[in-house]
């Protein structure tokens, strides 16, 4: 059953499976929904009185995974849109051409092709094949750098996700989203060393925080600034 509380000015949502446990426990997943496993005679308030305990906890869980809600506002890739690469914005440029390219000239990525139903088709490949020189690139030296602490991850690959920026897989496999190539370089060392000290720490317990703090003292002003941008 689903239901929610009040903390200040926020609410929090939670959903309540009841089980033949003993006690109560509370879990907030990756995509920041929390669910609480109670005893099956658990009376609502009791529940309830426990998460307004536990509120500040749980914001701060919901706080430092990779969420995002992507903008909601429908691209149309015509000419004079504006589109992000790197934290920059540029103008769509759509040039009527025989041979399909997209380029960065200036201010503008510039599309050229016959058919104007492919240009998103063009844009987003272009888009993929950027992402996936930049975040390799951008992740060697901060993999180079967290051997001292013995860890590697096993790869890394480009995978759209509809709500994380990045996840870390129980085997080392760091996942990245594509979508990243629009945020500017700090963003993106933010989501990789993020991913990169779950290979140390699971869980964001004080201990990922601190590790998260020292590989990357700015860390919360590029997680501001990707929000921001992109959710």
């Amino acid at each position: 059953m689903m239901a929610n509380i009040k903390f200040g000015s926020k609410q929090i949502d939670f959903e309540i499976e009841y089980s033949d446990r003993k006690t109560l426990g509370i879990t907030v997943t990756p995509d920041m929904d929390v669910l609480v496993k109670a005893p099956k005679d658990s009376p609502i308030s009791k529940i309830e009185e426990t998460l307004k305990k536990k509120a500040p906890w749980i914001i701060k869980q919901q706080s430092f995974f990779l969420a995002f809600h992507p903008k909601t506002t429908e691209r149309k890739y015509i000419s004079g849109e504006t589109h992000l690469y790197l934290g920059r914005q540029y103008l769509l440029k759509i040039v009527e051409s025989p041979d399909e390219s997209v380029k960065l000239k200036g201010k503008f990525i510039e599309v050229k092709t016959q058919d104007k139903s492919r240009v998103k088709q063009l844009v987003n490949n272009w888009y993929l094949e950027h992402a996936k020189t930049k975040f390799h690139s951008t992740a060697l030296p901060l993999i180079e750098n967290f051997r001292k602490y013995k860890v590697e991850p096993s790869s890394i690959v480009l995978r759209e996700m509809p709500t994380r920026w990045g996840s870390c897989t129980p085997k080392g496999k760091i996942i990245l989203n594509p979508e990243l190539i629009k945020a500017p370089k700090g963003c993106i060392e933010y989501v990789i060393i993020h991913e990169l000290c779950h290979l140390i720490h699971h869980d964001h317990t004080q201990k990922f925080i601190d590790l998260q703090t020292k590989e990357m003292k700015d860390w919360e002003k590029w997680k501001m600034k990707l929000e921001r941008l992109l959710a």
